[in-house]
């Protein structure tokens, strides 16, 4: 049997972020050749990720970034199980890496991003290796990419908030008002740039709602479909991101705000990923 020493230990722990005991181990079973000792701890991530299959990856770390031209930005979720995990600083790091390796890359589809070399490992290896580390269900659960004039992230503390917003032109004070836009979304959640891209599928289900709550409220039928349309407009001014009030001076609507810059500045789109 090999005489395994600290080093060799510590070497193979930083190279694949496994546990000490884990990489003594995997040296010892395998005599001390490390690329064996890799293979025999990715097998045991892979095992662990067979063990984990059916269990639910809620929790999670969500980041989004943009390039240093803003004009390419994407946002990611890596899921875990617990809330513990996702607050561990070496997760949010590894997140960041994947997150990093996309942009620079201009990955546009998960795929994509699975596809790509992480310090010599497919990231989508690399998620295996995390499950076999960590010991939890760990899954890219999300992963979306913008390209326009002006692009600005936004990550809210915690990191289980983020948001991606596209400006249809770069004025003065551009990356100010793309941030306070990217907080908007992140704060505020529109389902939608505005009205006119509303789903239809959404607009019944929320006539639907507001005429069942009317007629039990006891209004006349006549009344029903005039409320009810008002109560939809109500939901487009809350719920599409031009419509809604700015959150920084709730006097304007954020359309309103956009074109007190440039009249012809407006969002082109967004996106936004948040953990329950």
């Amino acid at each position: 049997m090999a005489n395994i020493t600290a080093a060799e230990v510590n070497k193979l722990r930083k190279q694949t972020g496994a546990g000490m005991m884990d990489c003594k181990k995997a040296l010892v079973e395998n005599d001390g050749d490390f690329e064996k000792a890799i293979d025999f701890l990715r097998k045991k991530g892979q095992k662990v990720a067979a063990n984990r299959s059916d269990r639910d990856a809620a929790e999670g770390v969500v980041l989004s970034k943009v390039s240093d031209d803003h004009t390419f930005g994407a946002v990611i979720m890596i899921n875990c199980e617990t809330d513990f995990v996702a607050k561990n600083s070496d997760f949010v790091k590894y997140t960041q890496d994947v997150l990093d390796l996309a942009i620079a890359n201009k990955a546009k589809t998960t795929d994509e991003v699975l596809a790509l070399s992480l310090n010599g490992v497919l990231v989508k290896d690399s998620l295996v290796d995390q499950i076999g580390k960590i010991g939890e269900k760990i899954e890219l659960g999300g992963y979306a990419v913008l390209e326009e004039a002006s692009l600005s992230s936004y990550v809210h503390p915690g990191n289980r908030i983020a948001s991606l917003v596209a400006l249809n032109k770069v004025i003065d004070n551009i990356a100010e008002i793309g941030k306070d836009m990217a907080m908007q979304v992140a704060a505020m959640s529109p389902i939608a740039i505005d009205q006119s891209l509303v789903d239809q599928a959404t607009i019944d289900h929320e006539l639907a709602l507001f005429r069942d709550v009317i007629r039990q409220e006891g209004k006349p039928e006549a009344l029903v479909e005039k409320i009810a349309m008002g109560k939809l407009n109500k939901f487009f001014k809350e719920s599409t991101l031009l419509n809604q009030d700015f959150i920084k001076g709730s006097k304007q609507s954020v359309s309103a705000h956009l074109k007190s810059f440039d009249k012809d500045l407006t969002v082109s789109n967004f996106k936004r990923f948040a953990l329950a």
